[in-house]
């Protein structure tokens, strides 16, 4: 199987035909579908009973190629096939050799190696054999415009619908950390009560001790739009529920923000479609929220901002020797940002 025109989707569809390659190579920055591709590919594979005796797992820092290889070529007891996993692969000092495995493969293994945070250098030898043999699967990170779709089908999967703000809060909340994220899923999904097919605001709230109202997406668009009174009240919530606030996370998601609103001065095309392609955002986050910014701040003041959000992450972790409250610190970075 060549590399071109695989998907997370094509190799599922594969694997639950029964029609296994014999080395996959599960690569890149996302570990959901790294971690969900190679555990449907044991399940399909071997049976329960089987992997008892077919199913060898080994760590990248633990091991080396020439025993990945020993394994790879022992025959299956008492199944059809057998499962080596390699995880970590990354902290495998060399591939070298295993393109002889791969010219010479046992037909009766399915060989899986799991690369997180990082990517096998296509010019190896290695990495050529593995293409020319099996799979190699790169798993990217989703950007922010493609978490509301990915939320959307993860509960239709399940048969429930989500309301559209509850999917800009997970969204904002979690981020795009897929395994963190599907967690807070599994969650809502196990409390929603039985015959509600809805999940709602009020539950997401229930469940992640975050408001509706106040929380960090609804201060983005309150500073985007310049709307002091809303921002202060935001920031006065923070302060009066502690819980609700880590200055760590808001202070990422202000300069991923204001990062964008930077970065939006220089599209090509300054309509808000054109924008949202040039960052890889949805439309609608960027009208509502970049598109009004770029005219509220000039880029000489967006450029200020990112460094005064530097200085306050800076003195949040004791940077200076100067221990002020992270509700002073947020309260005096917003006063900065809107005058």
């Amino acid at each position: 199987m060549a590399a071109s025109g695989i998907t997370y989707d094509s190799i599922l569809r594969d694997v639950k035909a029964k029609n296994f390659a014999p080395v996959y190579y599960l690569m890149g920055e996302e570990d959901y579908y790294i971690d969900k591709l190679s555990d449907a590919i044991v399940d399909a594979v071997l049976s329960e009973d089987e992997k008892d005796f077919n199913l060898d797992i080994v760590y990248g820092a633990e091991t080396d190629i020439d025993k990945v290889i020993e394994l790879a070529h022992a025959y299956p007891m008492m199944a059809e096939r057998r499962v080596v996993l390699v995880r970590e692969a990354q902290a495998i000092r060399s591939l070298e050799g295993l393109e002889a495995y791969l010219s010479h493969l046992t037909p009766s293994t399915v060989l899986i190696f799991c690369h997180k945070h990082g990517k096998l250098d296509a010019r190896k030898v290695a990495a050529k054999a593995i293409q020319q043999a099996g799979v190699i699967f790169e798993s990217k990170k989703l950007y922010d415009n493609q978490l509301p779709p990915f939320i959307t089908q993860y509960f239709r999967q399940q048969g429930v619908d989500i309301e559209p703000q509850a999917i800009q809060m997970l969204a904002g909340h979690v981020g795009s950390d897929l395994s963190r994220l599907t967690t807070e899923m599994d969650k809502l999904l196990i409390a929603l009560p039985k015959g509600n097919r809805v999940v709602g605001t009020g539950l997401v709230e229930e469940l992640t001790g975050m408001s509706k109202d106040f929380n960090d997406f609804e201060l983005t668009s309150a500073l985007a739009q310049r709307n002091i009174f809303r921002a202060n009240q935001i920031v006065k919530y923070y302060q009066g529920n502690p819980r609700s606030f880590f200055i760590g996370k808001t202070l990422t998601n202000l300069f991923t923000f204001f990062s964008d609103v930077m970065l939006a001065y220089y599209a090509p095309q300054k309509t808000d479609a054109g924008i949202a392609a040039w960052l890889g955002k949805s439309e609608w986050k960027v009208r509502m929220d970049i598109s009004p910014a770029r005219k509220n701040y000039s880029g000489v003041k967006v450029m200020q901002i990112l460094s005064e959000i530097r200085k306050t992450d800076a003195q949040s972790k004791g940077v200076g020797g100067v221990r002020t409250p992270h509700e002073e610190l947020l309260q005096d970075l917003i006063f900065f940002i809107l005058h």
